[in-house]
């Protein structure tokens, strides 16, 4: 039902504006606006779907948030208060492991709630760099504040090493559980606390057999360029698209990067849709080469498995990176979304085959092999953001240390001494 002008103005004449009236239909639309921002992007969402989504028109949406940016900027903050809740309520919890299980059982009751219809989903993050000042500052406080406390799940560092290892688990977890929605749709909500309990084995334990050692040989994924310029153009596009979502970066913006005018782009592509398309594919193929090139090179499948992880995230942090980010196929038209979505879920398959016969084989630990998988995809689909915490080291190092969240687990400290 509509809000009418009268009880605009009766809520306008309550000197708190804070009634249940108002928080409850001010909580509407917030929750339908996260799932406007989750379905096309923050820049995506608009004033008129929102209200749609709740049954208003679009000038009583305008009564509750005067600008379509206030009210992404509101349930952005809303996001970060959730999570910030979510891990005050782990650090109670006595030991690191202990914080990590609660923090993973929090989301997956959120996920079951929303589920059942009880709760709503909260915006994702991805379009969050894409928010103008001063709210960008403000949003990217309360983010470094999350980043922060969920460091803190593994205590206080003691050294340096110490710090950059909590850091690189920090930001595996987060990405994670960032994902579980993604895949956790395969599972019917009566297996919810089995998959719970398979994706905390892998956290406490890690994928790697007890004698595996992190020892791998990086792949060499050198290839023809197909098109002069074309390969650079998509690099340009896909860093752009990382940092700011696929609506915050124009095609202006990716040719101003480039030098080139803006009649180059179409000189590549035909529409923005086809970019992001070409982008995405070009970083699925760069994963599929690898896992074909590691297969071809032969060796247990610990090495295959290694080499891939390591080939990936050398890509991703070095200059020849990035790979993209699923989320930006957030507003792309649903056909191009399944077809990428569908690609995606054939790689991650190939992980699952490889995880399996290296369980087969002794090589790799005893592990639900398509929830090791998913773990895997977050965290090279996540390492494009931890580029400057990569580059604080020497690469290897770097590599070791995020690549020994999943492979290790993330409270095994073996590989501060390597």
């Amino acid at each position: 039902m509509e809000e009418t002008a009268i009880e605009q103005t009766a809520e306008a004449a309550d000197p708190g504006t804070s009634t249940k009236r108002f928080r409850a239909k001010r909580d509407a639309i917030l929750a339908a606006a996260a799932e406007a921002i989750n379905e096309q992007s923050a820049k995506g969402m608009t004033f008129a779907d929102v209200a749609r989504r709740v049954g208003l028109n679009t000038t009583s949406v305008t009564y509750y948030f005067k600008r379509k940016e206030d009210l992404a900027a509101a349930c952005f903050e809303q996001t970060l208060e959730r999570l910030q809740a979510m891990l005050d309520e782990s650090l109670a919890e006595a030991t690191p492991r202990d914080r990590v299980a609660r923090y993973l059982a929090l989301n997956f009751e959120r996920l079951a709630a929303i589920q059942r219809g009880e709760e709503t989903a909260f915006a994702i993050l991805s379009d969050l760099r894409a928010m103008e000042e001063p709210v960008l500052g403000r949003l990217m406080t309360g983010w470094r504040e999350v980043f922060r406390k969920t460091r803190s799940l593994w205590g206080t560092a003691t050294t340096r090493a110490q710090t950059d290892l909590f850091g690189a688990r920090a930001h595996v977890l987060l990405e994670n559980t960032f994902w579980l929605p993604i895949w956790l749709v395969r599972y019917e909500p009566d297996q919810f606390a089995r998959v719970e309990e398979r994706l905390m084995d892998v956290f406490a334990h890690g994928i790697a057999a007890p004698k595996a050692r992190w020892d791998p040989e990086l792949i060499d994924l050198a290839h023809d360029e197909p098109e002069p310029g074309r390969e650079a153009f998509l690099l340009a596009a896909t860093r752009l698209i990382n940092e700011l979502g696929y609506r915050g970066a124009s095609v202006q913006r990716i040719a101003s990067q480039l030098n080139v005018t803006k009649g180059s782009f179409y000189h590549h592509l035909d529409a923005k849709d086809d970019l992001v398309l070409a982008c995405y594919k070009r970083s699925l193929d760069t994963i599929a080469d690898a896992q074909h090139l590691a297969d071809e090179r032969g060796g247990s499948q610990w090495d295959r498995l290694s080499g891939t992880i390591a080939t990936l995230l050398d890509v991703q942090f070095s200059e020849r990176g990035p790979l993209l980010r699923t989320t930006a196929l957030s507003g792309l038209p649903a056909e191009g979304r399944r077809e990428m979505v569908d690609r995606s879920n054939r790689i991650a398959r190939r992980y699952a085959g490889t995880i399996s016969d290296g369980v087969a084989e002794a090589s790799i630990r005893a592990v639900d092999p398509l929830i090791a998988a998913q773990a895997l995809m977050a965290l090279q689909n996540a390492a494009f953001d931890m580029r400057k915490w990569a580059g604080t080291m020497p690469r290897d190092r770097a590599i070791a240390y995020y690549a020994s969240t999943i492979v290790f687990g993330l409270f095994d400290d073996r590989v501060l001494n390597t």
